[in-house]
């Protein structure tokens, strides 16, 4: 579909806005690319004590609040904005209200950053704001179409939440100061599970029956898998309010291995020559690393660091899933061919690589400093990688549409 003729399609009339404000995706996956890499940069830095950064936020607060609620608040957003219209037929938000949305989003990212500026209830404001804008617009147009899909509208209505949480944690709200990012982990955990135990085995079928080999099929979504999920949003929840808690940390390495199970039955191995498909599994892989590392971590801490479990869901699973799946909507809403080309297989190599040596950092025979710094760079170039192939795809129109 080109760009002339993609509003007329969804039922506008008039000509057709200019290819970024052609749906919220092409903005929100590249800025929030941008912002990812950028927060990384300066975490970084001033970890290693070479600048100050001029958030009112604890550092590693302000660090973990933005990849949660900033870099992935703007991915669930764009796909969301991309998935809706297809899940229900309703149109595509295009035009100003785009620019508003994508504006708001990038106003709060400002505002948290220069918070010793801009007052943090503001910044608050702005940030939670975003979220529920989303709701109600997700929630406006699946209600309209009496579309199945309500579930993400309690998960995003909770992100939002765990969102205010974190900024009343900052201002010494709350007698827990990391509950709101637990939360945000939690939810985005859920959020993978969900969508991914939809999306994984599909594709993979769709590949595969493509071939001619039917003989490997992954299972499709039956009662074990929404027993595993239902099992893992009980067990995060527990986490959420009780994270040293040893029943907790049983829980997590049970969910784990669960996990592991499911993501065994989808025939990862079968789709290994597609790049597209295939990525999937692996960031997939992270979810039961990350949370039988989270268990290891309570019920043994001197073998096993925190740090190492977080950024296994949170480097992991959360950062090489976006990108796997903003990579292949990129490509189908922008009329491209769902092929992974070299640059695109260098950005899961990154990412994965990056997310790897950033876990194993503290076992390693390294100054730890130089671990972080080098998984740092590798995970940053995937991004980097990212806004200048795919930030130029959304952007700008197909070879040969002259929109």
């Amino acid at each position: 579909m080109t760009g002339n003729t993609m509003a007329a399609h969804r039922g506008f009339e008039g000509p057709a806005p200019p290819i970024w404000l052609q749906g919220s995706f092409r903005l929100l996956f590249t800025g929030g690319a941008l912002w990812a890499l950028v927060v990384v940069v300066l975490w970084v830095g001033a970890l290693g004590g070479a600048w100050t950064l001029p958030t009112a936020m604890d550092p590693l607060a302000w660090h973990q609040h933005e990849m949660l609620f900033g870099y992935l608040g703007a991915v669930i957003a764009g796909f969301l904005s991309a998935a809706i219209p297809n899940w229900t037929g309703r149109p595509v938000m295009t035009g100003w209200p785009v620019a508003a949305f994508v504006g708001l989003w990038a106003a709060a990212r400002l505002a948290l950053l220069f918070s010793t500026v801009v007052p943090p209830l503001l910044a608050a404001m702005l940030d939670v704001g975003f979220l529920l804008v989303l709701f109600g617009y997700a929630a406006r147009q699946i209600f309209a179409a009496r579309n199945r899909n309500k579930p993400i509208l309690i998960v995003l209505l909770l992100l939002a939440a765990a969102c205010g949480i974190d900024h009343a944690a900052a201002l010494g709200m709350t007698a827990d100061p990391a509950i709101g990012v637990r939360a945000g982990f939690a939810l985005i955990v859920t959020l993978i599970a969900l969508i991914g135990g939809r999306i994984i085995p599909a594709f993979t079928r769709n590949w595969l029956t493509r071939q001619g080999r039917t003989d490997k099929l992954p299972v499709m979504a039956n009662r074990f898998d929404y027993a595993v999920i239902a099992v893992t949003a009980l067990t995060l929840a527990a986490w959420v309010l009780a994270p040293d808690a040893r029943p907790v940390a049983w829980l997590l390495l049970v969910s784990g291995a669960l996990h592991a199970v499911r993501l065994a039955r989808w025939s990862g191995l079968s789709a290994l020559t597609d790049a597209l498909v295939f990525v999937l599994h692996v960031s997939y892989a992270w979810l039961p690393v990350g949370l039988l590392l989270l268990g290891a971590a309570v019920l043994w801490p001197a073998a096993v660091p925190l740090s190492s479990a977080m950024h296994a869901l949170g480097a992991g699973a959360m950062a090489a899933m976006t990108l796997a799946v903003m990579t292949r909507a990129t490509r189908g809403h922008t009329g491209r061919p769902l092929e992974a080309d070299g640059a695109t297989v260098l950005i899961y190599a990154l990412v994965n690589l990056g997310a790897l040596l950033r876990v194993a950092a503290p076992f390693l025979p390294l100054d730890y400093m130089l671990a972080i710094r080098l998984a740092g760079g590798l995970w940053s170039g995937a991004f980097l990688l990212f806004v200048l192939i795919y930030g130029r795809m959304a952007l700008q129109p197909p070879p040969g549409d002259p929109a």
